[in-house]
């Protein structure tokens, strides 16, 4: 990790809840297993929890207690040479990705029991309607149909081992060039806005 680009913990985190969703990899004894699925973390950061749909055979690879690696993007665009204003005068530069990433070590739990997913779906949907008027609550469904919803789900806890996170947005080249790349992003796709607002606040 070059010391440029890392970041501590907290933003490390920060690059977790801004992701909202991750991959999840496991390695079964036919080879890696991955899921994309959303997640919620404890405020003592030692817990995340998540669930998925039993017709995915991911958790059916699965085992509690299995090493779990969760992999997390928040923002993710390509660098053309062509943005570097010093390349006029030094030309040995080659394109190159600019992103926010961090990655989660855990150790996996499985639950199938209804109160415990009913409690993580109205954990993870209260989060992500933060904010929203008006907000989506899990308790607005009708009971028959929200335990055949339950019934068609599989809980998923992770305890957390370790995390690192990664911010690489142009801090290794000149603030000419950095600016540049800022601004060129700006005017470009959603992404690449993205990573202009980032490269932003990380000034």
């Amino acid at each position: 990790m070059p010391p440029k680009f890392a970041v501590d913990d907290n933003s490390a985190w920060r690059i977790v809840n801004d992701a909202g969703a991750g991959m999840l990899v496991i390695a079964t004894e036919d080879g890696l297993e991955s899921v994309f699925v959303p997640v919620i973390v404890s405020e003592d950061r030692a817990t995340m929890w998540s669930h998925l749909a039993k017709a995915n055979p991911w958790w059916r690879s699965a085992r509690d207690g299995l090493d779990v690696l969760a992999l997390f993007l928040a923002a993710s665009a390509y660098v053309s040479p062509s943005h570097y204003p010093s390349r006029l005068e030094n030309p040995g530069v080659v394109p190159t990705w600019n992103y926010e990433a961090a990655q989660v070590r855990g150790r996996l739990t499985l639950h199938e029991a209804n109160e415990w997913k009913l409690n993580q779906v109205r954990d993870l949907t209260s989060h992500f309607e933060q904010g929203r008027t008006p907000q989506w609550r899990v308790d607005d469904l009708d009971e028959k149909y929200r335990n055949g919803q339950l019934h068609a789900i599989v809980g998923i806890e992770i305890s957390v081992v370790s995390i690192e996170g990664k911010a690489k947005l142009s801090q290794n080249r000149p603030d000419v060039d950095r600016r540049s790349v800022r601004e060129h992003f700006l005017e470009g796709t959603l992404q690449e806005k993205n990573v202009a607002q980032r490269m932003k606040d990380s000034d």
